[in-house]
């Protein structure tokens, strides 16, 4: 995966969105063409494609009306139907009706232990490489809580063309990493985008505590866990938001302020509608971070990313390498390794595996 930066100077949601999609509309075209595509593969139809992305624009534009705007603004920019980049955002949604992969898609360890140190976070992103060619990461000015000032006054992050939000980190000192999730009352339709949740939290929270107030306020109809951590000193510097469309549960790190996820429930009244299939490699790889997270903190990012491998390096669990015998959507590879550094405002990354940015060093931006 190729990704390329950018920094966006508008301030306002029309102007912020019509930049986005001036400058990237090929982009964005290409990454709704292929997505379509993608949903009719997975056996769902057009049609029903195009219901839930409507349903969950209607439900974005009543819980974040600016991010709604956004969304408009690009769509017109880059000259797609506002439907078609709203099913692309509306992703997660549009798969949660779809039988559950028997692959899962992303590793994330964070490290929170008490005192005035930072947190320290590493994440890997497996996706379908065919899907996400070119990654885009860019920092830009968020809009003031409808109730408020604005707090956050930048943010930089990493998500697909025409995608609202995934993971990055604001210039308060809150972080988001994303995973999906699969829960038997997934249902796709009528619900707050996952991605547009995981954004409004960059662009507004400037703590763990405030972040979970935003991601409860928000109706789900898919499942995924957004996992926040703050720089500054706090009765929570990090946790786990396990989000269902029955509700949103917590897990906190444990006494040495260690926090893994992968691609299951773990918090115990989601356990019972949790869908990942039992033969998932989600269950291997959070044993595998399990071992593997005493070495991993307190370490820089590269180290960190090569701690996180251990000694079987590229052939780690947590390295996805695709199959070319499988078909394109079942080829799963390791797109990006991200770090979150709180303390700065910077994203710490390489389009690749945690043993690629181990051997290669991370690329910053802010």
């Amino acid at each position: 995966m190729d990704i390329i930066t950018a920094t966006i100077s508008g301030t306002d949601p029309r102007s912020r969105g019509t930049e986005i999609g001036i400058a990237h509309a090929a982009d964005i075209r290409e990454a709704v063409r292929r997505y379509l595509e993608f949903f009719e593969i997975r056996g769902v139809a057009g049609s029903r494609v195009r219901e839930i992305a409507e349903s969950c624009f209607a439900a974005l534009a009543e819980w974040a009306p600016n991010l709604a705007d956004e969304l408009t603004a690009t769509a017109e920019a880059a000259e797609v139907e506002r439907w078609q980049l709203a099913a692309l955002n509306a992703r997660t949604e549009v798969l949660a009706i779809v039988p559950p992969d028997t692959e899962g898609e992303c590793s994330t360890a964070v490290f929170a232990p008490a005192g005035s140190d930072a947190p320290q976070s590493i994440q890997t992103w497996d996706w379908h490489e065919h899907l996400c060619p070119r990654g885009f990461v860019f920092s830009y000015t968020p809009d003031a809580p409808a109730e408020g000032s604005r707090r956050v006054g930048r943010v930089a992050m990493f998500t697909e063309f025409g995608v609202l939000g995934k993971i990055g980190v604001n210039d308060a000192g809150v972080g988001v990493h994303f995973n999906i999730l699969h829960h038997a009352s997934d249902r796709g339709t009528g619900g707050v985008p996952v991605h547009a949740i995981a954004r409004r939290v960059l662009d507004e929270a400037t703590s763990v505590d405030e972040a979970e107030a935003i991601i409860r306020s928000a109706p789900a109809s898919a499942s995924t866990v957004l996992t926040v951590l703050a720089r500054d000193e706090a009765p929570h510097r990090a946790a786990c938001f396990e989000i269902s469309p029955e509700r949103v549960a917590v897990v906190r790190p444990d006494e040495a302020g260690v926090l893994l996820h992968t691609n299951n429930f773990i918090a115990s009244e989601q356990l019972p509608g949790e869908a990942t299939r039992d033969k998932s490699t989600s269950y291997v790889r959070l044993a595998h971070l399990g071992a593997h997270q005493a070495s991993m903190a307190g370490r820089g990012i590269e180290e960190r990313a090569a701690q996180m491998c251990g000694e079987a390096g590229a052939l780690a669990p947590v390295c996805f390498r695709p199959d070319p015998a499988e078909p394109l959507h079942e080829q799963w590879t390791t797109l990006l390794t991200v770090g979150l550094n709180v303390a700065d405002g910077e994203l710490e990354y390489f389009p690749g595996s945690p043993a690629a940015l181990a051997e290669h060093g991370a690329r910053r931006f802010r």
